[in-house]
Parts: C-alpha cells; structure tokens; sequence
C-alpha cells in the first residue's frame, strides 16, 4: 500500500534519439545565447516546441486507458497459457497509439517484487472502444501466483521519450502442475503381473443407446450423426462396454529431495487428466487424502487443485515405493 501511495504517475524516460536531441538542443542553445543569432533562436523554439508537444501526445496517449485480464479456465505450470488483456480507451475524443503492455504477478517470497509475465503491443485503440491482445504466459512452479499491475508505455509520437504508467490489476490464480504426455493403461499393458490390470474397452458389439455429454467424456464417444440432429452432444452407449475406474496413487516420499516430489506430483497430474480425458473414472490417493473415482469437470478440478496445493511434507509419511497408477476392477455397464 506504501509503494503505491508515494509511485509516480508517471515515468519518463528517454530513449537514445532522445539523448541525441537534447544534446542537439543544448548545442543551438549554446549557440545562439554566444552568437545572438536570431535564426538559432528560432531554431532552438522549434525544438522545444518538438519537446512539450512529444509530452502532450504521449499523456494523451495514456491518460483513459484501462485494463482487464481475462485467464482461461486452467492454468498449467511449465506450459503456455494464454491470457488475454483487454485495453479499453475510456476517453471520448481522444485515440490512443503505440501502447505497450507490460503485465507482471508477485514472485514468491516475502519482499520479492514484480516479475514479468509476458508483453503486448496496441497499435491503435480509437476512443471509447477496446481491443484483446493476448501473451503466452509460462509458470514457472505450481499453486497459487498472484498478478500485481500492468504497466503500459508508449514512444508516441516521435520516439524521443518512452512514457510509462502502472495500472493496477491484482488477481489471484491457481496454476495447476505441469502435465505430459503419458501412456494410458490398457489390457496390453506390460510389466510386472502386480502392475498388470483391466482397462476400459475401447469399443461394444451393439451400440445399446445414447445419453448427454458429460465433462471427462472422450471425445472419440461423441455420436457425431445423432448430436448433429439434436444440436447437443450425445454419447454412444454400447453393449459389453466396460466402465474403467483407476486410482492414481502417489505413494510416501520420505528422503527425496523437493525435485524428486515435484516430479511424483506432475505423474499424478498426467494420469489425472489422461485417463479423464479417456473418459475412465479416476480416483487420487496420497499419504494422508483419498479422493474416490468419479467423472466430470468438478472431480478433475478437485484433484488438480489439491495436486496444485499440496505441501511437499504431506507427501513424506512414509516411504514405501515410488508413485504409480492403479486400477480398479472393471465393472460392466448395465
């Protein structure tokens, strides 16, 4: 609150034409005080003209100006993530040119400042109207992140000088962990006959009926004929189509380093979204929580936040093993 209390509304500062001009400005100065020409004097009110007018546009150019970011639905550490920032031009007869945007979240720490999250740029923006410019944002570790200001700058109209002012725009945002690319457990699955298990079938003898679209659906299950006709997504339900549950167990970690932990949270995370997107019933199990195997947007976003969350000493109550995925026996469909 401090900082921003005693922050400047505005910061100037000059680029290297810049310098280069106000030298030049000084020299005619110089010349024209020592030699009392009239012509230099003329000269030098030109371009002190240049100076104030440089000033003036560039105010213009910033003064209305208004931000709102827009995050997508879920965020994910270690992959780009695209935001969006609206800039809306709140004056009434005035255009704003050439802004750039510069949006920045709170590293992590007490005392860290603004970190840098990714940059734009907004050619023109006419009064009273909004453009969407959007940045890749990277997350660098997962949980919650915090975004502090946006600060826009403009070199209108002549590049002598970059104008600067910070926008407050504070939200908070939880990033999921970082999810790969796994392979799904299927009956060909290899390995150890402890390890070994039944997964779903991929496909029925009889197409049995058909039902809503359910978040967690695969997309491959969309009766695309049917939905078209009805204008919603219908499911094929098929006879002998096996209902696959798994649980994704993130076993004791006691003795790993941090790194060693991050990476049984980014595994469990994988399988999470994999198998849901699979469309199987998945269940998270840790040390000290259980979550049952269900379906859908809500259940997905109940593990990932936990996953997002979880403090790497609840991961150390024990070391028996490295994280794996289980499977429930499979059920069939009535």
């Amino acid at each position: 609150m401090t900082r921003r209390r005693f922050r400047a509304p505005r910061r100037l500062r000059a680029t290297r034409a810049g310098w280069c001009f106000v030298a030049i400005v000084f020299g005619v100065g110089f010349a024209a005080l020592n030699t009392g020409n009239n012509l230099l004097y003329l000269v030098l009110a030109l371009m002190l003209s240049f100076l104030v007018l440089s000033g003036l546009l560039s105010e213009m150019s910033l003064r209305g100006i208004r931000i709102e970011r827009r995050l997508p639905g879920e965020l994910f550490a270690g992959l780009p993530n695209r935001l969006v920032l609206r800039v809306h031009n709140d004056q009434k007869r005035t255009t704003a040119f050439a802004l750039s945007l510069e949006d920045t979240t709170l590293a992590a720490g007490a005392g860290a400042g603004a970190v840098t999250a990714g940059r734009a740029f907004a050619l023109r923006i006419g009064p009273g109207e909004h453009v969407d410019r959007s940045y890749a944002w990277i997350p660098e570790q997962r949980g919650d992140t915090r975004f502090d200001h946006v600060r826009i700058s403009t070199r209108f109209p002549f590049g002598l000088f970059v104008k600067s002012a910070e926008i407050d725009a504070p939200a908070r945002v939880l990033v999921y962990p970082e999810v790969r690319e796994v392979a799904l457990r299927s009956d060909e699955t290899t390995g150890d006959e402890h390890d070994k298990h039944d997964g779903p079938s991929r496909s029925g003898d009889d197409l049995a009926g058909l039902r809503e679209f359910v978040p967690g659906d695969g997309v491959g299950r969309v009766h695309w004929r049917r939905s078209v006709r009805s204008g919603r997504l219908l499911v094929g339900e098929r006879e002998g189509e096996a209902s696959g549950e798994i649980e994704v167990l993130i076993r004791s970690a006691e003795g790993q380093p941090l790194s060693a932990i991050e990476d049984r949270i980014r595994i469990a995370a994988s399988e999470i979204v994999a198998h849901l997107e699979a469309g199987l019933r998945v269940g998270l199990r840790s040390p000290r929580v259980r979550i049952p195997p269900s379906a859908g947007a809500s259940h997905r976003r109940e593990m990932l936040t936990y996953l997002a969350r979880v403090e790497p000493r609840e991961l150390t109550a024990r070391a028996d093993g490295d994280a794996r995925t289980e499977a429930a026996p499979r059920e069939e469909r009535a």
